[in-house]
């Protein structure tokens, strides 16, 4: 059998089960190994850190609560907190912490399926750290991604097979977020769900939903052996091209893996995808529970609320904490263009906000202690193997 034959037969495997490429091209070895040493993402916390966060958070909560409203011409908005259905407040709060449960449910299938070292117990501290260091830092949830990779990696992941998979968790998550946009934003338009339909605020978020659902699809058709066939096309090249080559094409590759992995657990229904939809709804909930506390006529339709929901979430694109300030201005913003009064508009998202931003925070700083020292019995454990 010439090593053609084996090649294609091998490329025809990969093809089958995306994540073997990246299982194939993340064996353990020696070099990685000794990457996996490598020291666990620093929250940061010094005193200068800790001072000038302190100080963005309070002036941006300071101008939302109390210069906002002036701005707005809505002096009374805060006469409104006192008449709070304390019931429904209860409501949003407890929505919030099933969110939570959402994304623990789809970090384990995305992640722990057939790799039994993270427990429940690890996969909440992973989770939970993640979202804390995505609420504190800014760069769209950076941090917490950077947090999640570094913990999966220390539990002994390779470090594709990680690549694939985390890609695969933010297409299952983040599609979730691009479909909402078109059947909300056209459903709206087209008057199948009651409520104003603003074009600028149905017709174009639906748009880039759908552009970013047809990249990602896109990129699902692109060949497994990618790297293969780009490193053999530049290694008649100059060494430096071809390495640089190499390097390029892992970006794709990793992508396109990670695609077809999200896929392939829709396919095979995985229930615990379902979680993506439960982090999602939840957090609308959340909010729509909040008009409800505060609100009387001026409360939006449902769809109305998940379309100015995610059209805020926009907002953490913005380089500041925790979306602070773009994503509450974005769904203020939002909210008022599709005639919702302003007061009940800025009451309702500052309270939604409360919950989701600092429901997580507090348990989420501890979860990533918990977390140093269950990486620190992993290597530990590891130590005694050797």
């Amino acid at each position: 059998m010439t090593d053609d034959v084996v090649d294609r037969r091998r490329v025809n495997l990969l093809r089958d089960d995306p994540e073997a490429q990246a299982l194939e091209a993340s064996q353990a070895t020696a070099s990685e190994i000794e990457a996996g040493d490598e020291e666990m993402p620093k929250i940061g916390l010094t005193r200068r850190r800790v001072l000038l966060f302190g100080l963005f958070v309070a002036s941006a909560l300071a101008f939302l609560y109390f210069v906002l409203p002036k701005l707005a011409g809505l002096q009374g908005t805060w006469d409104r907190v006192k008449t709070g259905a304390p019931g429904w407040l209860i409501v949003a709060g407890l929505l919030e912490i099933v969110s939570f449960g959402g994304y623990v449910m789809l970090f384990r299938t995305v992640f722990v399926r057939g790799y039994d070292r993270i427990g429940w117990s690890a996969s909440y501290q992973i989770t939970m750290a993640s979202l804390a260091a995505t609420r504190l830092f800014a760069s769209a949830g950076a941090g917490g991604v950077v947090l999640t990779a570094w913990a999966l990696r220390r539990s002994g992941m390779g470090r594709r097979l990680v690549a694939c998979r985390m890609i695969a968790f933010l297409v299952l998550l983040y599609g979730v977020f691009m479909c909402s946009l078109v059947i909300f934003g056209v459903g709206l338009r087209t008057h199948v769900f009651s409520g104003s339909a603003p074009f600028a605020l149905t017709v174009i978020p639906a748009i880039f939903g759908a552009s970013v659902i047809v990249i990602a699809l896109a990129m699902a058709f692109l060949p497994a052996d990618f790297e293969r066939r780009l490193g053999r096309w530049a290694s008649g090249s100059h060494k430096r091209v071809a390495r640089v080559a190499r390097a390029v094409a892992t970006v794709p590759a990793s992508f396109a893996s990670g695609v077809r992995t999200a896929i392939k657990l829709i396919r095979e229904r995985h229930w615990g995808v379902l979680g993506a939809i439960v982090w999602w709804g939840f957090d609308i909930g959340t909010l729509w529970a909040s008009f409800h506390a505060f609100g009387g006529s001026g409360i939006p339709t449902f769809p109305v609320i998940v379309l100015a929901y995610f059209i805020g979430q926009l907002g953490n694109l913005l380089p500041l904490p925790g979306g602070i300030g773009g994503v509450d201005g974005g769904m203020i913003g939002a909210f008022i263009a599709f005639g919702v009064p302003g007061g009940l508009a800025v009451v309702a998202v500052l309270v939604y906000r409360g919950f989701s931003f600092w429901l997580p925070t507090i348990p989420g700083i501890v979860a990533y202690i918990q977390l140093r020292r269950t990486v620190a019995r992993w290597k530990a454990d590891e130590s005694l193997v050797l």
